[in-house]
């Protein structure tokens, strides 16, 4: 049984959806983020680092693993799915979960920051992160013109990088003018698992301007910290 220590975020997405997807077993244990529960003594001890998403797998001596990327492919490894054994095929998957780890991730949060939860609107500063954000689109669409998913097949890769690029929007990045990347977006929108984990540890609210508020100074409270 894996535990999942998480919260309604892209990051934690990646590793909820990526359980849907191997139809592992695990038990949810919320992180509310905005009040700092990520800061604690007791999910320090399992996260140095004070960051959600984080699992305890419990068949291995309660073993922890932090770190998003990290995570999935533990969980890829132990059930044998959504990555590839053979080297060149582990390396493709292992490329582009390092893509969103090293660009789509830190690019696009960056953007979120300053366009979204900075008390001030600092321009150079969101048009550096929403342009260079776009332009790592553009490389997703790319390869999704001749590949139906990142690696050839779905995998972590494709889950990881889905995670951040479904709420572009927010960002206030758009998605126009890439075909393939929204083709992608479609497709993997549609995946039973992927709905599914979209609700670990609860559904993000964003249709409205008050639940738009909440996220908003939840995320500022976290951004202090």
């Amino acid at each position: 049984m894996i535990d999942l220590y998480t919260w309604a975020t892209p990051n934690g997405y990646k590793v909820s959806v990526t359980l849907e997807e191997l139809g592992m077993p695990y038990t949810v244990r919320p992180i509310d983020i905005g009040k700092g529960e990520q800061k604690q003594p007791g999910f320090l001890r399992i996260n140095p680092n004070g960051r959600i998403p984080a699992i305890v797998d419990r068949e291995e001596g309660d073993f922890a693993v932090f770190e998003s990327g990290a995570i999935m492919l533990y969980l890829a490894e132990k059930a044998g799915k959504l990555l590839p054994t053979d080297r060149r095929g582990r390396s493709l998957v292992t490329q582009w979960l390092m893509f969103q780890m090293g660009g789509v991730g830190p690019m696009q949060g960056q953007a979120n920051v300053f366009f979204r939860y900075f008390p001030e609107k600092i321009q150079p500063a969101i048009d550096r992160y929403q342009n260079e954000t776009r332009r790592l689109y553009t490389v997703l669409d790319t390869r999704l013109a001749e590949s139906e998913y990142l690696a050839g097949e779905y995998s972590i890769a494709d889950i990881a990088n889905w995670a951040w690029v479904r709420i572009h929007g927010w960002a206030g990045v758009s998605v126009e003018g890439l075909p393939g990347l929204q083709r992608w977006l479609a497709a993997i929108e549609q995946r039973p698992a992927a709905q599914k984990g979209l609700t670990v540890p609860h559904a993000s609210k964003l249709d409205s301007s008050a639940a738009q508020a909440q996220v908003i100074a939840s995320a500022q409270a976290m951004v202090q910290r």
